[in-house]
């Protein structure tokens, strides 16, 4: 795919879904940021498209030329289906286990970040720390593939694979209107288990898993929802969770943004956070316990 065309059709995307948030009126309704999540989104937008996304698609790129000159366009002649399939794999397949290796104790701070918003749109998106974009395998293994010879059909899979990431993120549920039409039913099933949905990865975002519609332990997929669905860790509910965010910034306030996106250079202040060594994730009894004494 030409890299303008490629370029502007991101652009009409991203602007499609902010359009929608705003003439729904869900934004004005239910975006409550404040300056400090403006800040680490808008700085870890920029540090991905500058930093983060250039050095591991160029950075594989040059390592590839140094290690196998030869192999330069070398599967190029491989139809379009067996790339995206290969794309699937080696990109989106290894970010949905790259993600829920993030909700391990040791990989959590890296992306605490991204689930630290008490409210879903596209500006969630890729709300993040710096460092797990940078080591993301499949932004690697996205540039061994280019190197390959996956170019235009890379351009072409950004696109849509952006397209259903920030559909999920949105503040505009598109899903929910489909779900009350009988007649699409059936593509609706189909659907909710092929890509992620809004119902699906709000779940992802939810404050609890008590209420049998937040389920932060599973729905890591990120274009294709496939994945949850074959290991293991998919809830299909189609209703939208009450609240999205942490407990614990409820109970003892936001993070820094800087604490957020440059952990472990910047380490957090606060008595109970995550983002700091020696410090954990927001345990409810330890927590609330704590929580109780502060206040008494």
């Amino acid at each position: 795919m030409n890299p303008l065309v490629q370029n502007l059709l991101i652009l009409s995307v991203m602007l499609g879904f902010a359009l929608m948030e705003v003439v729904t009126r869900r934004y004005k309704n239910t975006v409550t940021a404040t300056a400090n999540d403006t800040k680490l989104e808008l700085y870890m937008f920029v540090s991905l498209l500058a930093i983060s996304q250039p050095l591991a698609l160029l950075g594989s790129n040059a390592l590839c030329a140094w290690l196998m000159p030869e192999m330069r366009g070398a599967w190029a002649h491989l139809p379009v289906w067996a790339m995206v399939g290969i794309l699937l794999i080696g990109d989106d397949m290894t970010q949905y286990w790259w993600h829920r290796l993030s909700h391990s104790p040791l990989m959590w701070p890296l992306h605490r970040a991204h689930h630290s918003a008490q409210y879903m749109s596209i500006r969630v998106t890729y709300r993040n720390n710096f460092f797990y974009y940078l080591m993301m395998p499949g932004l690697w293994i996205a540039g061994v593939l280019i190197y390959l010879g996956f170019g235009a059909v890379y351009g072409a899979y950004i696109v849509v694979k952006l397209a259903v990431i920030l559909g999920a993120h949105c503040a505009w549920r598109w899903d929910e209107p489909l779900y009350r039409i009988p007649a699409l039913r059936p593509l609706m099933w189909v659907l909710e288990r092929t890509i992620s949905t809004p119902a699906t990865h709000w779940a992802h975002h939810a404050i609890t898993n008590a209420d049998g519609i937040g389920h932060y332990k599973g729905n890591y997929g990120n274009l294709l929802f496939f994945w949850d669905i074959l290991f293991g860790s998919a809830l299909i509910t189609r209703h939208y969770p009450a609240q999205v965010g942490l407990r614990d910034d409820q109970l003892f306030g936001d993070e820094r943004w800087y604490h957020q996106m440059f952990y472990p250079l910047f380490q957090s202040k606060r008595a109970h956070s995550a983002l700091k060594f020696g410090g954990r994730a927001y345990a409810d009894e330890a927590t609330t316990s704590d929580a109780a004494t502060q206040k008494a």
